[in-house]
């Protein structure tokens, strides 16, 4: 049975047009019957709210054990925002975010990070919105690396997709786990979804359900 946060978490999703059902080709050139699009939150109450669940995951999860948040260009951008000023507004935690240009810039202050510079010792979260194969985590770490003695300890996702990386039997968060050190936190899985489609009473839910459970068994390893 899903706890009612998740629950209400999916109906957001939903809500606002950000999880669809049909057919789509991922990022890993997957067939998929089911995609997040974060970049369709695009009210300031949507952001307001999904800011909120994000600060409660970070919030039970780590408390205030890190220096600055970060977001990566260009999805990861207002979700880091969003969470910042939640923390701030819901837990009284002020903390410093940041995010990279996908080009550095050649003029004004230059560079490609834009907000709060990174320094040694701080312990930096990743905040982000779906991991599939893994290919933007490791695009944008050596970016963070680069500031020298910090460390990543903790991502922030939306949805565990739970799906395979390059390694059988791995799915692309466990790599990343292994590779970079870094623990993945997500509001929602795959899992999470699929019962809320079986659960919803819905008839039209059921048939997504089951259209999802081949994909599933091809692509994801659950634990």
């Amino acid at each position: 049975m899903l706890s009612e946060k998740k629950v209400q978490f999916i109906q957001f999703m939903l809500s606002a047009n950000v999880l669809r059902f049909g057919n789509f080709v991922t990022k890993s050139g997957r067939n998929t019957q089911y995609f997040v699009n974060t970049g369709n939150y695009r009210t300031g109450a949507q952001l307001a709210r999904l800011g909120s669940y994000y600060a409660q995951l970070v919030h039970h999860t780590i408390g205030q054990e890190f220096e600055v948040m970060f977001g990566p260009a260009y999805k990861g951008i207002p979700l880091a925002a969003a969470c910042a000023s939640a923390l701030w507004q819901e837990y009284q935690i002020d903390k410093p975010y940041f995010f990279n240009r996908k080009e550095a810039k050649d003029h004004g202050e230059g560079g490609s990070i834009v907000g709060y510079q990174p320094q040694s010792g701080d312990r930096i979260i990743y905040i982000e919105d779906v991991i599939t194969a893994g290919t933007a985590v490791r695009e944008t770490m050596p970016i963070l690396k680069a500031f020298g003695n910090v460390t990543v300890p903790h991502m922030f996702i939306s949805v565990d997709r739970c799906e395979i990386g390059q390694t059988p039997g791995k799915t692309a968060i466990m790599e990343v786990e292994e590779e970079f050190g870094v623990k993945v936190h997500s509001i929602v899985n795959v899992v999470d979804i699929h019962d809320f489609l079986k659960e919803s009473g819905d008839p039209a839910h059921a048939a997504l359900a089951q259209a999802m459970e081949g994909y599933m068994d091809q692509y994801c390893v659950l634990s």
